[in-house]
């Protein structure tokens, strides 16, 4: 049976003195911490709709894995605005945080391919629908506007701009021509932590939403960007946590159950069948590049040779958000040829993107796939290579777009996957994660 994490009363626990915010950052930084990460289809999401099949939940992961992609095309990541091509919908993990003292409640989309960590706020001259009440900045006594001349103003990136009074603001615009505008402020970010009390984090730059507009969810907030610029969480925790943090993703089957993402100490991955592989710097600094020089089928090695991000270091962004793994559409010819010609099982049509699709019957086998990364082969399982789409069909998990190359979720499931910004590494276990 499965753990079941219940955070009970740790979520109505409120931080409201400041010396108790500063010790609850010792602790995290002594011992750790962690917070739930809830997949939208999970029972525990408010985006969980029960009349969705397992077909349709699949269909929907897959249309907003490609809206997701357009995010990193190499018009989008030529400046820092890199959120400007995505659907703003295609998150697939959400977190609850609290914003403000006293500690008000929020659900939103947490985002490795994201920074700015954002909030729809009162008063709002044009929102999305929301099912829940709004921050209000004006009932929290540690909200405070950052003035334009001000440093966080400048960590912002490409979306920042001037008020007439002189106070930041921000602007993102996504792919679909949904919106968010509103001003940059410092405020008490509360997490609750599933291993203790909750942990604060004072004087973390938000952005406070005063129009926001379009395909977003009405049962979720906004934006939690866990990516690795200024604004970040992760980079605003920084030497609280260590530079570290790791998540353990549950399958996709798991629906009663959260993931953990885990920070400090509690993201340190160690143990027997732990491989390390080095992250390389590059611009926008919001990605977390990787190297992959290969795939393996069986005994046959795949080189993997360039991406649209170059043909050396950091050929490969991961990331938790998008479904799929998607690499270049020359790469991915030999690398579905490779794994076809290992299956016996009857190939059928599958859902629009991917080509790749088998009747999936009792003995339905599939070949071993590792992933050679620089100094890590991560040998996935068949639950990281093929999905169910329906009850009887599986597809492959790899599928081509042009010449990108994302590592999606699905072949990060049921691995320990830690980052540690100060030794610049990614480090994969293999994990029960329903245990983790």
């Amino acid at each position: 049976m499965a753990a079941i994490f219940n955070l009970r009363s740790l979520f109505s626990l409120v931080l409201v003195i400041l010396s108790l915010s500063n010790l609850c950052l010792v602790d995290a930084q002594k011992g750790g911490f962690s917070v739930e990460l809830i997949h939208r289809d999970s029972l525990k999401s408010p985006l969980y709709n029960p009349s969705e099949t397992l077909s349709d939940r699949v269909t929907n992961s897959l249309r907003r894995s490609f809206s997701r992609v357009h995010r990193f095309k190499p018009t989008s990541v030529s400046t820092k605005a890199a959120e400007a091509d995505i659907t703003v919908n295609s998150g697939e993990y959400l977190m609850n945080i609290s914003i403000g003292t006293p500690a008000f409640d929020i659900v939103a989309i947490a985002d490795t391919g994201s920074d700015l960590i954002w909030t729809q706020c009162k008063p709002c001259s044009q929102c999305f629908k929301h099912d829940n009440p709004l921050f209000d900045p004006s009932n929290s006594s540690t909200y405070k506007k950052i003035s334009c001349t001000a440093s966080q103003c400048d960590g912002i990136g490409g979306g920042n701009s001037c008020s007439s009074s002189n106070y930041c603001q921000y602007s993102v615009t996504y792919g679909d021509q949904s919106y968010s505008r509103g001003d940059i402020a410092a405020d008490t970010i509360t997490l609750p932590s599933t291993t203790g009390r909750p942990v604060a984090l004072p004087k973390a730059v938000i952005g406070c939403g005063h129009s926001s507009d379009g395909t977003f969810n009405e049962k979720t907030s906004g934006i939690i960007g866990l990516g690795g610029g200024d604004v970040s969480l992760i980079s605003q925790l920084g030497s609280s946590i260590d530079g570290k943090f790791s998540y353990c993703l549950l399958p996709i089957s798991e629906t009663g159950k959260s993931s953990k993402m885990n920070f400090g100490s509690n993201a340190i991955v160690s143990g027997s069948g732990v491989v390390s592989t080095p992250m390389t710097k590059k611009s926008p600094d919001t990605f977390y590049y990787l190297t992959l020089e290969a795939v393996s089928v069986g005994s046959k090695r795949i080189p993997f040779t360039s991406s649209s991000f170059g043909t050396g270091d950091g050929n490969i962004i991961i990331d938790s958000g998008t479904t799929l793994t998607i690499v270049p559409e020359d790469f991915y010819s030999e690398l579905e040829s490779a794994v076809s010609s290992q299956i016996t099982a009857t190939r059928v049509e599958g859902p629009q993107g991917l080509s790749l699709c088998y009747e999936a019957q009792n003995d339905f086998a599939v070949p071993d796939i590792t992933m050679h990364f620089t100094g890590a082969d991560v040998k996935l399982k068949p639950l990281n290579t093929f999905v169910l789409v329906s009850e009887s069909v599986a597809c492959f998990t790899f599928s081509s777009l042009q010449d990108f190359a994302i590592y999606g979720n699905l072949a990060q499931m049921n691995f320990l996957v830690g980052y540690d910004s100060v030794k610049q590494t990614v480090s994969f276990k293999p994990t029960d994660c329903s245990k983790n």
